[in-house]
């Protein structure tokens, strides 16, 4: 997956609009959606600006995926292909997007755990006042 790839779909994973994203990096909705689309190349600086918005490791937005390589053995003088190997590992690319979609879950889940504890607080309180008034 590249790095314009993961930007989009950590964006998507926190359901912000492109808009919201351009406006929180200070730039144009159309500049950003140019990074969405790989078109253009970006800096360490905006990459990390990017990440710390997005709350992710740099290295995780820019570590390429290696979904297979091929190996090209040639005989001693160089002239000949006596073979082609092909290693195939693991869709890195996939992980990369469940590890997404869980760090969104847990963020999830500790806001609506935040969101209980509101609700109970408030419950105690109702409580206190119906008891108060009797």
């Amino acid at each position: 997956m590249e790095t314009y790839e993961k930007i989009r779909l950590a964006r998507e994973l926190n359901q912000w609009s492109q808009e919201e994203m351009a406006e929180k990096l200070e730039m144009s909705p159309s500049g950003y959606a140019r990074i969405e689309r790989g078109e253009v190349r970006l800096n360490i600086e905006r990459l990390e600006q990017i990440a710390q918005i997005l709350n992710v490791d740099i290295s995780d937005l820019i570590q390429k995926d290696i979904n297979s390589i091929t190996i090209q053995i040639k005989d001693s003088d160089n002239n000949q292909n006596i073979g082609n190997v092909n290693v195939f590992h693991e869709n890195l690319s996939e992980i990369e997007k469940l590890k997404l979609i869980i760090q969104h879950k847990d963020e999830l889940l500790e806001q609506k755990t935040q969101e209980l504890n509101m609700i109970k607080e408030m419950f105690e309180l109702l409580k206190q006042q119906i008891k108060n008034q009797s």
